[in-house]
């Protein structure tokens, strides 16, 4: 998918880092995955430099000023998406998902040209990607994320990908709860997405833990399914989810529905050696 970005660009990677491309800036930042050796000495031309504290956090070193944030483009689905480096190393978008939103484009846009009306959940939204995607696609959405935060940033990439018309509903809310609550009003959901975390906090301070959440929140997300269900993903960039673990996790769940079950991991192709940068996992049924 790397070759459908406008604007961004895996470079290089090695001894922890990893060099990107993010419009007309060029940062480096650390990467857990990334144990291997590199060229980082030829690393010289970057904008921003995000050094990890030994005590937890870190700070960004500049070689120059960058505004307060940017905007990077997916020409692929006709997206745009902006881009803040943030205090947490993080720029509020994570382009290897870019393998996901085409897959969901494409099972939104065969069942609508069947005539169907479709409407998708995307839970963990953080800045909202996934539902400017399904959005795009034609499928009515409702985006739910604890952080008012990442609520606001999402509804700032809705307007740049030119969707404030499409049937959007941004909310923010616990995750666990709110499917709770779509199960007592009777709503339905034909397709369901969601990026669990290890751990967090909901909006009114509820303590989320994946070994002991994930399987109440997708055993209410099996409730809250149309009868005609189109797709359920899981993304994860956790150790604690392998993709086997995710795959074993939708057979429980959805085994009784028929469709097919895939998973593996998501990554990145580096321009200067080709070399792939894992970045998560996936797990994802389809009807078809």
């Amino acid at each position: 998918m790397a070759d459908r970005w406008r604007d961004y660009q895996l470079l290089d990677s090695g001894e922890g880092m990893k060099l990107e491309r993010w419009g007309p800036y060029t940062l480096v930042r650390p990467d857990p995955q990334v144990i291997w050796p590199g060229a980082r000495q030829s690393w010289s031309h970057w904008d921003a430099f995000y050094h990890r504290s030994q005590t937890g956090g870190g700070h960004w070193e500049f070689r120059r000023p960058l505004p307060e944030y940017w905007d990077i483009h997916y020409d692929s689905l006709g997206l745009k998406f902006k881009i803040r480096p943030t205090s947490f190393k993080h720029t509020g978008l994570f382009p290897e998902q870019a393998f996901n939103w085409e897959w969901m484009t494409e099972k939104i846009k065969a069942a609508r040209e069947k005539g169907r009306n479709v409407n998708a959940l995307n839970l963990f939204g953080y800045t909202g990607a996934a539902t400017c995607a399904m959005a795009a696609a034609g499928a009515a959405v409702c985006h739910v994320d604890a952080a008012e935060g990442m609520v606001k940033w999402t509804r700032e990439n809705v307007a740049r990908s030119g969707l404030e018309k499409a049937p959007i509903r941004t909310i923010a809310d616990d995750c666990l709860k709110f499917v709770g609550r779509e199960q007592k009003r009777g709503r339905k959901y034909d397709a369901i997405v969601m990026d669990p975390p290890t751990y967090g906090r909901g909006s009114g301070g509820e303590m989320w833990k994946l070994e002991d959440d994930l399987w109440k929140l997708l055993l209410g997300c099996r409730e809250i399914l149309s009868e005609e269900p189109i797709f359920f993903l899981i993304n994860a960039y956790t150790a604690r989810l392998s993709p086997t673990v995710i795959a074993n996790l939708l057979s429980e769940l959805l085994g009784g529905k028929g469709g097919q079950i895939a998973a593996g991991e998501v990554g990145l192709p580096a321009e200067r050696d080709g070399k792939i940068l894992p970045c998560g996992v996936y797990g994802r049924w389809a009807t078809s």
